[in-house]
């Protein structure tokens, strides 16, 4: 018996992995976090797999589950939103599961930062402008951020940034990071990034607050922050230069 951690993707059904989906097909038992993961990926499952979802669960309820499914010899699906280490609170089932000695895996899945970055059809880390993503949240009230972790510390690296979990602090974002990436910086909110209804919102940091309180969109948005969404001037890779030479390519 093994439990499957399997990342769903960023909500649009054909987006889960053929691994991912391989095995939802084949698990007795699928617990999936309903808020997040539509039910069209779990309606692969067999047809009579116990099919639960998680979202009105606690964590003890959730590992009885479990546990009770490992005593009957059953796998498990447990499938999660996006890719399961961002922000995809396995870890503490997996500390759970390891002291009941209950095996485990874990299969990736496509982020909801890619899925909103394949949405705009950008690229997030060009030359000059910006080779580094910072993938960061700010305080809420699942938990607190880490020392040095604020965004007035992580904006001196002027790096892309992805922000999860914090539509609804959009005016702490904005104002943390002004000073650092200026008022004209090009900010992208991305609701529910793949899905039938995704949105998009375009702004700059100066008026992103306005626009996104205009469509009333409280929760399930990305917040993407960078020059590189603005169509800024930048020079090309030197990946395709014609006189760029390495291994595969000696001439």
């Amino acid at each position: 018996m093994t439990v499957h951690f399997i990342g769903a993707g960023p909500g649009a059904p054909d987006l889960i992995t053929v691994r991912g989906l391989n095995l939802i097909k084949s698990c007795p038992v699928c617990l999936f976090a309903g808020s997040l993961v539509p039910e069209e990926v779990v309606a692969a499952a067999p047809a009579d797999a116990e099919v639960i979802d998680t979202a009105p669960l606690h964590l003890d309820e959730i590992i009885a589950k479990i546990d009770e499914a490992h005593k009957e010899g059953r796998d498990v699906a447990r499938v999660h939103s996006g890719d399961p280490s961002i922000y995809g609170a396995i870890a503490e089932q997996i500390r759970r599961l390891e002291d009941l000695d209950i095996p485990y895996d874990v299969t990736p899945g496509v982020p909801s930062f890619t899925a909103a970055a394949a949405a705009l059809g950008r690229e997030l880390t060009l030359p000059d402008i910006s080779q580094t993503i910072i993938l960061t949240r700010t305080d809420g009230k699942a938990s607190s951020m880490p020392e040095g972790e604020d965004l007035v510390s992580l904006a001196k690296a002027r790096a892309t940034l992805a922000i999860h979990l914090s539509v609804r602090n959009l005016k702490k974002v904005v104002e943390e990071l002004s000073p650092a990436y200026g008022d004209d910086c090009p900010v992208v909110v991305i609701y529910r990034a793949s899905w039938p209804d995704q949105q998009i919102i375009e702004g700059t940091l100066a008026d992103i607050r306005n626009k996104v309180r205009d469509e009333k969109i409280t929760r399930t948005a990305l917040i993407l922050v960078g020059h590189v969404l603005g169509g800024a001037d930048f020079t090309d890779s030197r990946l395709y230069a014609k006189d760029h030479k390495h291994v595969l390519r000696p001439r």
